[in-house]
């Protein structure tokens, strides 16, 4: 096999991989998108609704209360 050969052949199969890969990430975005349409059409792209995470607060008084118990408790640690 001669050296023009080999650059024949490597050409080929350079540019036959390159277009492997090529077809499967056109393949991939057309697939992508087909995806996008059938989850907008079945409607699973809305957010659902969020509950309320914040606890309540305790009023001011509890809150010195609290802290006043922690004191307590720190200070019979020591």
């Amino acid at each position: 096999m001669t050296i023009a050969e080999m650059l024949n052949q490597s050409i080929t199969l350079t540019l036959l991989g390159m277009g492997v890969v090529f077809s499967f990430l056109v393949i991939l975005i057309g697939f992508m998108n087909l995806l996008r349409v059938v989850v907008h059409a079945a409607g699973w792209d809305k957010e659902a609704p969020k509950a309320e995470t914040v606890a309540p607060t305790a009023p001011a008084a509890d809150q010195k209360a609290v802290v006043a118990a922690i004191a307590a408790a720190l200070h019979e640690k020591q």
